[in-house]
């Protein structure tokens, strides 16, 4: 079972597990895109656990907080320096207000020392997370009306 089915409670037989099922396809798409960016191979500058803590703040942003508790249990802190200033400003600027971020944005997270391909991975972060949080509270509905 992936992450997103976990978040959401879904009565056996219920028309939401019945449409969940025939989209089985997309769930599984999700959940690879979830190990793809929370755990890849490669984590470059941005370990798992940072790539789980930060998660954890995108979900809290956007309100999810049984999803926040999912990936705040990787445990432990970020660090408390300079770089990881900049990358949480960013994350809870793109979180909470995307339109604002300009290249001014980008400018503060390489003087920060943060790599430009880290600076990708951490917007695909904020974007699947933010996803993430979308099909989830989308599923919930659906499972509160049927």
């Amino acid at each position: 079972m992936g992450v997103i089915e976990q978040m959401v409670d879904v009565a056996p037989g219920s028309p939401l597990a019945e449409a969940m099922a025939a989209r089985a396809n997309l769930l599984q798409a999700s959940q690879a895109n979830y190990d793809a960016v929370l755990t890849p191979q490669e984590p470059g500058g941005l370990s798992h656990r940072e790539r789980y803590l930060l998660a954890a703040r995108v979900a809290r942003l956007s309100g999810d907080d049984r999803l926040a508790a999912h990936y705040a249990a990787a445990g432990g802190d970020l660090p408390e320096d300079a770089r990881m200033a900049a990358i949480l400003r960013h994350v809870d600027l793109v979180t909470l207000a995307p339109r604002d971020a300009t290249q001014d944005d980008i400018a503060t997270l390489t003087q920060a020392g943060v790599a430009t391909a880290d600076i990708v991975r951490l917007s695909q972060l904020i974007a699947f997370v933010s996803y993430q949080v979308r099909v989830i509270a989308g599923l919930r509905l659906v499972g509160a009306a049927s």
